[in-house]
């Protein structure tokens, strides 16, 4: 029963203990396009390209329909105008299919913004890889329009991920007030 207890103890720290993204603020972010959805359209998303619009949160999610990638895409969501208007672009990325993302995209989005499939390379890229797993943790970025870091956020849990995202990008749009 102890050994139970210990093991159970050991597990939930394990679950709760947010792990550090090896990207740092003010590094590069690595270039990248992958096929992407937004409301069961799909069209391909370029990071470059995106990034000439103004700052981009970034969120890589283990697997689409899972409770906290749900609860995370529906703070995005809700939140969405807010990034707007701060001339930002919302993207969550994972390793699931297409099909899988478009309905993701609608149900749990609200067809807000776009969901992308990314492959086992870009997620070591972005060194967001789960242990022994062939999926991403739970990690956001929020990068610069000069492709540089601003903001990095791992946890397993979703809270604190969008209000953090949107105040790096609030922050940001403040120090840049003239700046797309």
């Amino acid at each position: 029963m102890q050994i139970r207890l210990a093991a159970a103890l050991a597990a939930s720290f394990l679950v709760a203990a947010p792990a550090l993204a090896a990207l740092a603020v003010g590094t590069k972010a690595p270039a990248f396009s992958a096929p992407a959805t937004i409301g069961g359209k799909r069209f391909d998303f370029s990071l470059k390209q995106a990034l000439k619009k103004g700052p981009v949160a970034l969120y890589f999610y283990p697997k689409a329909f899972t409770q906290g990638c749900t609860i995370e895409a529906h703070e995005f969501a809700a939140a969405h105008d807010d990034f707007v208007k701060q001339g930002a672009t919302v993207i969550g990325v994972s390793a699931d299919d297409m099909d899988t993302l478009d309905k993701f995209s609608v149900s749990e989005c609200g067809s807000k913004f776009a969901v992308g499939a990314v492959d086992a390379k870009l997620i070591k890229t972005y060194d967001v890889a789960f242990p022994e797993r062939a999926m991403s943790n739970r990690t956001t970025y929020v990068i610069a329009p000069n492709g540089k870091i601003l903001w990095t956020f791992t946890a397993l849990k979703p809270d604190g991920h969008v209000a953090g995202a949107l105040k790096a990008v609030t922050d940001w749009r403040t120090a840049h007030p003239q700046r797309n």
